[in-house]
């Protein structure tokens, strides 16, 4: 089973955009703060951002499915596995403990607890880390969801 370039390519744009939106502007200020916490108050917040930002990579998919005229087989279920995958993904590397575990075991800790992540969380190793894994994310999420439309 193979993909179709272009489906792909939209998918892939539609997904990284949404990324973007959902992770930067539709998380709240609480869930950004709070998802890291290990404790049920933690989990929650990251759960819910999880939920808003796959919505968002919903929306997005549609818009540009419905534009380009895009049609995914079996039903979507590869698309919805795909988004499960994405989003599996997500929550594991925003609860920040698993994500700076994991850069510890390869080598990267120092690269992780580069900078200070309340003047500029943005400007951070750990920042760096944490979206890089995502859009590394991105592009196997959109290889599966484009999966059969060639």
């Amino acid at each position: 089973m193979t993909a179709e370039p272009a489906v792909f390519a939209a998918v892939f744009a539609a997904l990284y955009a949404a990324h973007e939106l959902g992770d930067h502007w539709v998380q709240t200020h609480h869930q950004a703060l709070t998802k890291g916490r290990l404790d049920t108050t933690g989990r929650l917040a990251c759960l819910r951002h999880v939920a808003s930002l796959t919505a968002v990579k919903v929306a997005a998919l549609l818009l540009v499915a419905l534009v380009c005229g895009i049609v995914f087989p079996f039903g979507g279920a590869l698309v919805a596995l795909a988004l499960g995958v994405d989003a599996v993904s997500h929550y594991w590397a925003d609860r920040r403990h698993t994500l700076a575990a994991l850069a510890d075991r390869i080598g990267k800790g120092d690269f992780v607890r580069l900078g200070d992540g309340f003047a500029a969380p943005a400007g951070t190793g750990a920042y760096a880390l944490d979206q890089s894994w995502h859009i590394a994310w991105l592009l196997v999420t959109s290889l599966l969801a484009s999966l059969g439309t060639a």
